[in-house]
């Protein structure tokens, strides 16, 4: 999430696209209100019609108060006077109003200052910040909310504190494809915007039995607008300092949903399948989270269904991706027949080689160093790949 400060009603919707899911405030005590009920805020924009010297005297107070909160300030035109004034102030960097392109960089720029800055804190004061793993795929029927359901119930099994939260907030179907009967949804956080805190996300959650926490969506569809992307960024930033993991299900759609989801996550499983559209939709993902700012080693790319008899091949899809793909899962009846018992197949099969390629997700790409652990639990050095594992252009695939 980003605050914006900005009188402008329509500026929220200029930027959105290039620095994510915005809270846009119209004064500076405003703004300090929102900081104070979001600690885990990493960036501000303040917009070009904000005066000079009240955007310096904020990003003073910023400076001293948050140390690690990145603030970018957008003018009409620039002159070295206001460069020099705005970084005497600690503004981070200053862009021009219509350079879309360079302001997603800046705002990529310091989002990854701010996790490291963030992250020095968090080491000294030993506190608790989970994995943020968002699963996403453009096209729909690719099976997101199967990866999600058994990652999470897969980090759930091994001891960790795992919540799922459904963000296909129309058509969610985390609920009945774990066969749990929810009392509650994340429409009921809503309610509680700038004040959801543990207790608040504890009388949401349905429990799984492999011990997995879970937010479902909300029960009628019409009640998907109902949900602003500021209310699941402040779910996001409160679950992590309370849980080990955050697993995301998501629509096939940037939402604002999505999009407050991808400023926060430390992992991206893009999903494809042997098919063109899919194929063809997940270059468009790459290519708008290049635009976004996202982090490129973020991103994890899963082949699903990948022995599938279509006609395309794995060595296809990474010729057109030109990107490896880090984990290839089979196609099985297994996974449906599993997905209708309510049952994740990686806990009911787990010898099935549909669960050790999800465990090999899990292990190798989301559990590298855990939240909580001196360094964590990063992936072996010299351990073996699976046999759905690394398709690359290097490999023999590459025709």
């Amino acid at each position: 999430m980003t605050l914006l400060w900005d009188a402008d009603p329509s500026a929220s919707e200029r930027y959105d696209f290039a620095v994510g899911a915005i809270t846009r405030v119209d004064t500076q005590p405003a703004a300090v209100r929102v900081l104070e009920d979001a600690p885990g805020e990493a960036l501000v924009l303040i917009g070009p019609d904000v005066d000079m010297d009240s955007a310096c005297q904020f990003s003073e107070y910023c400076r001293v108060e948050r140390p690690e909160l990145g603030v970018l300030l957008l003018r009409r035109r620039l002159d070295v006077a206001v460069l020099g004034q705005a970084l005497r102030a600690g503004v981070r960097e200053v862009v021009t109003a219509d350079d879309l392109t360079g302001l997603a960089d800046a705002a990529r720029r310091s989002r990854e200052l701010s996790q490291r800055v963030a992250g020095h804190v968090g080491e000294v004061a030993g506190g608790r910040t989970a994995r943020v793993v968002t699963i996403f795929s453009a096209k729909g029927g690719v099976g997101k909310t199967t990866f999600a359901t058994n990652i999470g119930a897969y980090l759930a099994s091994t001891g960790s504190k795992v919540l799922l939260v459904d963000l296909d907030l129309a058509f969610g179907d985390v609920g009945i494809s774990l066969q749990m009967l929810p009392q509650n949804s994340i429409i009921d956080l809503v309610s509680m915007a700038g004040n959801i805190d543990e207790q608040a996300i504890k009388s949401v959650v349905t429990k799984h039995d492999s011990g997995l926490e879970a937010i479902s969506a909300p029960a009628e569809p019409s009640d998907a607008d109902r949900v602003p992307g500021s209310t699941v960024g402040e779910l996001i930033r409160v679950a992590k300092r309370h849980y080990d993991f955050v697993v995301l299900d998501t629509p096939p759609a940037f939402t604002s949903h999505v999009l407050a989801a991808f400023d926060d996550s430390d992992v991206l499983v893009l999903i494809a399948t042997l098919d063109i559209p899919a194929v063809k939709n997940l270059r468009l993902t790459l290519d708008t989270l290049d635009l976004l700012g996202n982090a490129k080693d973020s991103r994890v790319i899963v082949l699903n269904r990948s022995d599938a008899k279509v006609g395309l091949r794995a060595e296809d899809v990474v010729a057109a991706l030109k990107q490896d793909i880090a984990v290839m899962v089979p196609n099985s009846t297994a996974v449906p027949a599993s997905v209708n018992r309510g049952v994740p197949i990686v806990l009911d099969e787990p010898k099935h080689p549909v669960s050790a390629a999800l465990r090999d997700l899990a292990d190798n790409f989301i559990r590298t160093a855990e939240p909580g652990s001196s360094g964590g639990a990063a992936k072996p050095a010299n351990a073996a790949p699976t046999r759905s594992s690394r398709w690359s252009l290097s490999r023999g695939g590459n025709r």
